[in-house]
C-alpha cells in the first residue's frame, strides 16, 4: 500500500475525482508541452455527464491558464476502460504534438495510460486487515504505531495538517450562511444546525445535532469549492473531520490523540483503495461516503483506546450498512444528497463504535470481506447509479422539473 499521503489529500473540492484529479492531470500535461498554442481536453463517462456540475471545465481551464483550451463533454462514449476518462491533446501551429489520456481514479489520484504509476511508491508491505492485524498483535503494537512504523516521522507532520486544514475547514464553514452555487438554491444549513441550542436538550440530541452541524459545514465548504482533505474523497470529506472534531470538543482529546486516530483511519481508507476503490463514479457512493464512515469509526475507535478486533469490527459495520448505496447527484453538483449523506455517516460511525465496543466477540464478517463485498456490489451496480446523474434521485428530480416547466408553459 502507498503513503498515508496519497490518501489524505489537502485542495480545493468539489471533487477529488472530478477536480482535483483533473488538475492534477492538466498540471502535468502542461508542463510537459510549454509550447502548446491550445489544448483539447475531452472528457468522458462520469466526468462527461457530471463534470459541469463538478466544475471540472473551470477547474481544467484554470489549470492550463494563460494557454486557451477547449473542453468537450462526450456523453456518448461508454466504452472508456474506466469511467473517469480524460484525453489531453496539445497543439502548435494547428498540428497535435502530444496526447495523454488519463485515468482519474479516485481520491485526487490518477492514472496515465501507458505510463508506470507516477505516485509514490508502496510503503506498506502488508495489504490486508489480517496481515496488519496479525503484525501488529505479534509485535504488541496498536495500528497508529504500525503506521509510524511504516511510515516514519513525515507522517505526524503531514496527519498534523490535515487535522488542522480539517477544523480549519469546520471553522469556515460553521461561520458562513446564504446559498451554494450550481442553481439548486440549496442554503447553508450548518450554522443554523450547530446554533439551534435548547435549554432541555438531551445529550443524545445534542450530540446528534453539533455531529450533523459539523459534517454539514465540511461539506458545504466542499460544494463551495473551498479547501477540504478527501477523507478519502472530496464528496465524503465531512464525515471523518465531524466525528473527530465532536469528540475532541466532548472529551478534550488532543491533537496529537487525533493524529494518531487519522493515523488508524487512514490504513482502513488505504485498504480500501488498495483492494476496492474509493470511487463514486467506479463503485458508487458506498465507496465514497461507506468508507469515510470506516475510517472514522476507526479512527474513533483509536481515539478510545478499543482493542484491534474491536476496532476491525466498527469499520466493518460502517461499511456493510452502506452496501448498495448509490452515487446520484442531482444536476451533478455534490450537494443533494451527498451533504446530508455525510452527517449521517459520521452519526453511523459513532454507532458503529458503540456496537463494536460490546459485540466484537460475536462477529462473523471480516473487514476485508466486506471491502471485496462493496468492491463487487459497485460492479454490479448499473451503470446510471454511479456517479452520472442519470439515475436515482437525479433522474426523478430532473423529470420532476421538466414536468413543472412543461405545465407552466
Amino acid at each position: 500500500m502507498k503513503s498515508l499521503k496519497e490518501l489524505y489529500r489537502i485542495g480545493r473540492g468539489p471533487s477529488s475525482s472530478h477536480t482535483m484529479g483533473p488538475v492534477k492531470a492538466a498540471s502535468l500535461f502542461a508542463e510537459e508541452n510549454p509550447s502548446a498554442d491550445f489544448f483539447e481536453v475531452t472528457l468522458y463517462g462520469s466526468l462527461a455527464l457530471t463534470g459541469k456540475g463538478h466544475q471540472t471545465d473551470r477547474a481544467v481551464k484554470e489549470t492550463l491558464d494563460p494557454t486557451p483550451c477547449h473542453i468537450v463533454f462526450d456523453e456518448e462514449n461508454e466504452s472508456m476502460p474506466h469511467p473517469n476518462t480524460m484525453d489531453l491533446a496539445a497543439f502548435k501551429n494547428n498540428e497535435q504534438i502530444a496526447f495523454m489520456r488519463v485515468y482519474s481514479v479516485g481520491g485526487g489520484m490518477i492514472q496515465v495510460e501507458g505510463r508506470p504509476d507516477i505516485d509514490t511508491p508502496d510503503v506498506y508491505p502488508e495489504n490486508t486487515f489480517k496481515e496488519i492485524a496479525t503484525f501488529c498483535k505479534e509485535h504488541n503494537m496498536r495500528i497508529s504505531d504500525y503506521c509510524f512504523m511504516r511510515e516514519g516521522p513525515e507522517i505526524e507532520k503531514h496527519l498534523s495538517k490535515v487535522w488542522q486544514c480539517m477544523k480549519h475547514t469546520i471553522a469556515e464553514g460553521l461561520a458562513a450562511t446564504g446559498e451554494l452555487p450550481g442553481g439548486l438554491h440549496v442554503e447553508r444549513k450548518a450554522q443554523y444546525l450547530f446554533n439551534q441550542r435548547h435549554i432541555d436538550e438531551s445529550e443524545a440530541t445534542r450530540e446528534n445535532r453539533l455531529v450533523c452541524a459539523f459534517a454539514y459545514a465540511a461539506s458545504e465548504q466542499n460544494a463551495d469549492a473551498g479547501i477540504v482533505v478527501t477523507a478519502p474523497t472530496c464528496g465524503a470529506c465531512g464525515v471523518v473531520p465531524a466525528a473527530l472534531y465532536y469528540s475532541q470538543q466532548k472529551k478534550g482529546f488532543s491533537d496529537e490523540q487525533i493524529i494518531r486516530a487519522l493515523a488508524t483511519g487512514g490504513i482502513i481508507g488505504n485498504l480500501i483503495k488498495t483492494n476496492a476503490t474509493i470511487s463514486g463514479a467506479a463503485s458508487g457512493c458506498q465507496a465514497e461516503i461507506g468508507s469515510a464512515c470506516s475510517m472514522a469509526a476507526a479512527a474513533l475507535g483509536e481515539l478510545y483506546e478499543m482493542g484491534i478486533d474491536q476496532i476491525e469490527y466498527a469499520a466493518e459495520i460502517a461499511m456493510e450498512h452502506h452496501l448498495g448505496l448509490t452515487c446520484d447527484p442531482i444536476h451533478g453538483l455534490v450537494q443533494i444528497p451527498c451533504i446530508e449523506r455525510n452527517a449521517v455517516a459520521a452519526m453511523r460511525a459513532i454507532n458503529a463504535l458503540s456496537l463494536a465496543n460490546f459485540l466484537s466477540g460475536s462477529r462473523k464478517i471480516s473487514f476485508d470481506m466486506v471491502v471485496e463485498t462493496m468492491y463487487e456490489t459497485g460492479r454490479d451496480l448499473a451503470y446510471q447509479y454511479r456517479e452520472t446523474s442519470e439515475g436515482g434521485l437525479a433522474k426523478l428530480y430532473t423529470k420532476k422539473k421538466m414536468s413543472i416547466k412543461r405545465q407552466i408553459l
